[in-house]
């Protein structure tokens, strides 16, 4: 009884800390969207060590996603975008240069957003918001705006143009 006691926590101890699981279902974009907002977090605080490092678990989510366990449809849409989001998120995670993480960021937005019109990312809504001086757009997970690509010198610059439920 000890033994089987002791496998039990061990498999729910691996469940619970694998991030594929960690959202509570066998869904693995809530925790990819998770990790983009981190990266997206990081942005705002101008910390490129950071984002650096949020960059790197989003890679490792992404790399990790088993797409044959993933409906048809989102399969399709997935399997589409994964090298996009393989190639910003490793450029991120390289960098020390927050110019450069946010030019990747950039099209990681671009990429995410696409792929959040695609499947369900959550069950939370994401706002689509746009930056008008820099032209370009990011997914936050709350209304009010913090913009990833001036910090805190611009902090509320950008409007929210789409909430994707």
């Amino acid at each position: 009884m000890k033994k089987l006691f002791l496998a039990l926590a061990m498999v729910a101890m691996i469940f619970s800390t694998n991030p594929l699981f960690a959202q509570g279902g066998d869904s693995p974009f809530p925790q990819l969207l998770s990790s983009y907002y981190d990266v997206k977090n990081a942005l705002v605080s101008s910390d490129a060590n950071t984002a650096a490092t949020k960059a790197t678990t989003l890679l490792n989510t992404v790399k990790a996603v088993e797409v044959k366990k993933l409906s048809e449809k989102d399969k399709k849409a997935f399997a589409a975008l994964k090298d996009k989001l393989i190639l910003d998120a490793e450029h991120i995670s390289e960098s020390k240069d927050v110019s450069h993480q946010r030019d990747h960021f950039s099209t990681l937005s671009t990429t995410v957003y696409a792929l959040a019109k695609a499947v369900k990312l959550s069950d939370k809504p994401a706002y689509y918001d746009y930056c008008p001086m820099k032209k370009m757009y990011w997914l936050s997970e709350e209304q009010a705006i913090k913009n990833p690509y001036y910090g805190k010198s611009m902090l509320t610059c950008g409007k929210i143009t789409e909430t994707i439920k």
